[in-house]
């Protein structure tokens, strides 16, 4: 098993040890040393404290995360755990995914990007850190504001029971069952994963529960 690091020092040096490629050469890590070290450095001059959360570098700020440093196969990610909250007047933080709602990431694959927007990380830590001291948080989604893929709906309408079910869950559950759904591509492979998951839901267990 690849050890996990302790310290960023050790991420560095041997990656987050979440895949068997952690302390070999070929960890993704090493793809982006020097972009990790710049974009760490400048967070090292702000107010945050360094620590190894979630096998990853993670900065804190009075106990509470702020942002998330890691390297993913074709960037390095700097994600503000409550950007959706983050002014942003540089334009430039983005979603990961379209799925994701508080987190916002900037991207980097170069040295000379992260030099271009030091600044702004500095002023969006600053900002992200008077958040967390007013205790802000990011507005939770309503179930509703995922949508209901049509193939559910036609389920439903042969099966009421299913319906009940599906909304007897708890709100979190049903949320990662419906983005479980909708990010199938093709409709038989939506209509495949919701067949699946009938079972689980008319026992009131969640995608992931045991």
């Amino acid at each position: 098993m690849p050890k996990h690091p302790e310290t960023v020092d050790e991420y560095l040096a041997i990656g987050c040890g979440r895949c068997p490629l952690g302390s070999t050469p070929d960890c993704k890590v090493h793809s982006w040393d020097a972009e990790l070290t710049a974009v760490r450095n400048i967070l090292l001059e702000t107010d945050l404290t360094e620590e190894i959360k979630w096998m990853v570098p993670t900065y804190t700020y009075d106990g509470k995360n702020i942002v998330m440093l890691s390297a993913l196969k074709g960037y390095v990610n700097l994600g503000f755990l409550k950007g959706a909250l983050l002014k942003d007047p540089a334009g430039i933080l983005v979603k990961q995914t379209e799925n994701m709602h508080e987190d916002r990431i900037l991207k980097f694959t170069t040295v000379e990007e992260v030099a271009q927007v030091a600044d702004h990380i500095k002023a969006y830590v600053a900002e992200a850190i008077e958040i967390e001291k007013a205790g802000l948080k990011v507005e939770s989604r309503k179930v509703s504001d995922f949508g209901y893929p049509d193939e559910l709906i036609t389920i439903w309408e042969e099966n009421p029971e299913f319906q009940e079910a599906f909304e007897a869950l708890t709100p979190g559950r049903q949320k990662g069952y419906l983005l479980h759904f909708s990010s199938a591509k093709q409709s038989k492979t939506r209509t495949s994963r919701i067949e699946k998951a009938m079972p689980r839901i008319f026992e009131g267990k969640g995608l992931h529960d045991r």
